[in-house]
């Protein structure tokens, strides 16, 4: 008698049938608990990543420390969280914004509105990546859920051809683009609950991820001290009240002049060292 063969788990695991079925017959609540039960999955994935992801980050700061830069290279989903991890470091740490660079395929337009093709042409990348002047410090970190990208894949195998430090974050093993990145962070989260939809687990795994490189990055170039953010730019009342705070915590000052010093300097880092060194 014929042995019915085990169902293998396919290697586009990104594109698997959903663990859910007829969702749509579903109840509001256990579709958010079906969400929420797959979501269990993400932590532990990245978890088993952090050794790749270690590796990377600490290349990259001596690199970054060198004059070097991060470029991201995504399409979609994955365009728009590298977009967004950068747009947030130069508030939160006070960096200039070419320290980190998103580019997505399709470009500004693409995070709004998905821009037909914009993700299979695999010169684009590189060309757009050319723009910048690439010097030989600068890394490239491919973000692609599947691997499978086209623009990502190019950017990422041109670039490292070019001598430039390279990485990827997908959530598929031994995808295209894991072939041509010198640093594999592979975070394995399994099918997503709507099948096929990267925006759920796999975006959620990649977002954290980018957080774990830039945040660790930026608390080794100087950016964080303690455990606060005192480079951070004061672009609304709501920072320059937790600013206000961390120097009355660190010089042990009334808030009138803690603020004073605050809005002086332009910064917690800067007010703290003016006040010690008069």
């Amino acid at each position: 008698m014929n042995k019915t063969p085990d169902k293998e788990t396919p290697k586009n695991i990104t594109e698997a049938s959903s663990n859910f079925s007829n969702l749509d017959k579903m109840s509001v609540i256990e579709i958010l608990d079906g969400i929420n039960k797959e979501d269990g999955q993400i932590h532990l994935a990245v978890q088993k990543a952090i050794p790749e992801i270690e590796k990377f980050v600490s290349q990259l700061i001596n690199r970054i420390k060198a004059g070097g830069r991060l470029f991201y290279l995504g399409a979609g989903t994955s365009g728009r969280l590298g977009v967004l991890d950068a747009s947030e470091l130069p508030p939160t740490f006070g960096v200039p914004s070419n320290i980190v660079i998103g580019l997505i395929a399709g470009g500004d337009k693409a995070l709004r509105n998905a821009v037909e093709s914009a993700e299979d042409d695999a010169t684009k990348a590189w060309d757009e990546l050319q723009q910048f002047k690439i010097n030989e410090h600068d890394s490239v970190l491919g973000i692609a859920a599947s691997g499978t990208t086209p623009y990502v894949i190019g950017g990422v195998k041109t670039a490292r051809e070019n001598g430039l430090l390279t990485a990827c974050i997908t959530c598929n093993p031994d995808s295209p683009i894991s072939k041509e990145a010198e640093y594999v962070i592979e975070a394995i989260v399994g099918p997503e609950f709507i099948t096929g939809s990267t925006r759920l687990k796999a975006g959620t795994a990649q977002k954290m991820i980018l957080n774990m490189i830039t945040t660790s990055l930026m608390i080794k170039l100087g950016r964080v001290k303690g455990n606060k953010m005192v480079n951070m730019q004061l672009t609304n009342k709501k920072l320059v009240e937790r600013g206000t705070i961390m120097i009355m915590e660190e010089l042990k000052l009334d808030k009138e002049l803690s603020k004073n010093l605050l809005l002086e300097h332009g910064s917690v880092k800067k007010a703290i060292e003016a006040y010690k060194n008069a």
